[in-house]
């Protein structure tokens, strides 16, 4: 079973037409091109996971979408909390370029 990412839109997001909500740009259910993306064909864990396998798995199914300008846009505008959304990796509403590992950084000689 996998959930569409519009099953995950938290309410309000997309009011006054300031945000762009999951549903502008992927559409909704029987929505023929919802259900052709690659992010609605896959897991949605990939997605949000912390592993560097997953994500670069995510940002490659991100690759060739042909809504991925739009979903980065409406993640930025939404401010999205964690996650890949439109090939970016998210954290605390901003781009990063990648995950921070665990623990302490090791001291430098």
């Amino acid at each position: 079973m996998s959930v569409l990412f519009s099953e995950l839109l938290v309410p309000g997001w997309a009011e006054s037409g300031e945000k762009i909500g999951l549903g502008d740009i992927t559409g909704t259910y029987g929505n023929p091109i919802a259900n052709a993306l690659p992010c609605h064909g896959a897991e949605p864990e990939t997605f949000f996971s912390d592993a560097e396998a997953d994500i670069k798995a995510a940002k490659a199914l991100c690759g060739e979408c042909p809504v991925r300008a739009k979903c980065l846009s409406g993640a930025l505008s939404r401010q999205e909390p964690v996650g890949v959304w439109g090939g970016e990796l998210f954290e605390d509403g901003v781009v990063i370029q990648a995950k921070r590992k665990a623990g302490r950084p090791k001291l430098a000689a």
